[in-house]
């Protein structure tokens, strides 16, 4: 069976080239990402009953995090000190989007309250089914409409973003640093490698969303900064761009393998109103982007990416292919998952003990 999965591994990646060879800079995770999700929908057996295996994911995610923490600088915290109004009204019109998304998918398809609500919040996949599983909502269907809505983001986001019109594609040619390989390179990597796992652990410690991501990052960018201060320049570590290849391989693989025929067997109408009510949403996201980019100043690309309803590790490996400003992306992609945690199961337990006291007064009433 392993050699299976490593079949479906090198067989997703082919998508990924292809793609990538027509210019598209995220065309590695696209490719992949689509090659992947058709196969688990063909040939579902090449993955046997657990899936991919957890730690193509945990990999992927760790060598973003480590990418992301050697790029974090003070310019996200001057962006926030100068606008952080806006980009709390950002942030919590994020959340009301979700809420009329949510709401929307309840009233026109005969999926429950709680079930509607989780499932369009843009929590991320991991939180998400975990907490709507604790409130009693169906669990199946949240991780489902939620991997669709990561799914449909990816796809869309990225493309219109790359598009000539937002991004001046400029090649850059790798100088002799980027190429050049050195011992003491080396043995930072190793070192960034060992703390990237350490800041995981105290990531999954403290229940940060996503640890391999966010503990990585953080214990990294601590790290080079400190060192770098200390001996007065920046510590190289030996990385070049397969690396990143590799991170976007991954983290598609690991996001394809998730589909298969059966989770569609049954939800036409529910899937068909949670697909127009993504769609709106990422519509509506984007004018926020837009409106954010046209008072700050700010590349567009930058903040569709920092707004938009996906993944922490899928809009940071974008923004890192596209080289917008990643580290700005993760600080609003985390704040958001942190207020979506934090604000709306409680909003979501209150409407639901609403409803079910307004039934109750209803039947009583009959």
């Amino acid at each position: 069976m392993k050699e299976n999965k490593w079949l479906f591994m090198a067989t997703s990646s082919v998508g990924g080239l292809l793609l990538s060879m027509t210019g598209l800079s995220i065309g590695w995770m696209l490719g992949t990402l689509l090659t992947a999700a058709l196969i688990s929908f063909a040939k579902p057996h090449l993955l046997g009953s657990k899936g991919t295996p957890k730690y193509w994911l945990y990999i992927g995610q760790c060598i973003l995090g480590i990418e992301l923490g050697q790029k974090i600088n003070l310019s996200v915290l001057s962006v926030f000190q100068q606008h952080w109004v806006l980009i709390l009204v950002m942030l919590l019109l994020s959340i009301v989007f979700s809420l009329l998304s949510g709401y929307m998918l309840w009233k026109f398809s005969r999926t429950d309250m709680l079930t509607s609500f989780f499932g369009t919040a843009p929590g991320g996949l991991s939180a998400m089914p975990g907490m709507a599983e604790e409130v009693g909502a169906n669990t199946a269907v949240v991780s489902l409409i939620q991997t669709m809505r990561v799914f449909l983001v990816i796809l869309i986001i990225p493309v219109i973003v790359s598009a000539p019109v937002f991004h001046a594609s400029i090649p850059v040619e790798a100088g002799p640093a980027a190429l050049s390989f050195e011992m003491n390179q080396l043995l930072w990597t190793a070192v960034l490698a060992v703390i990237a796992y350490g800041g995981y652990r105290l990531g999954k410690l403290l229940k940060f969303p996503a640890p391999w991501l966010l503990g990585s990052m953080v214990a990294v960018a601590i790290v080079q900064s400190v060192s770098s201060s200390y001996v007065g320049h920046d510590m190289a570590a030996f990385w070049p761009h397969s690396v990143m290849v590799a991170s976007q391989i991954l983290i598609a693989v690991s996001i394809g393998s998730r589909f298969r025929k059966e989770m569609f067997i049954g939800l036409k109408q529910t899937l068909t109103v949670a697909f127009i009510s993504t769609i709106v949403l990422i519509v509506a996201m984007f004018a926020c982007a837009y409106a954010v980019s046209e008072m700050t100043g700010m590349a567009f690309m930058t903040a569709a990416l920092a707004f938009a309803p996906g993944g922490i590790a899928e809009m940071a490996t974008t923004a890192v292919v596209l080289d917008a400003d990643s580290t700005f992306v993760v600080a609003v992609q985390v704040l958001r998952i942190i207020a979506v945690c934090l604000i709306l199961p409680p909003i979501f337990k209150l409407l639901h003990a609403w409803e079910v006291r307004k039934e109750v007064h209803s039947h009583a009433s009959v």
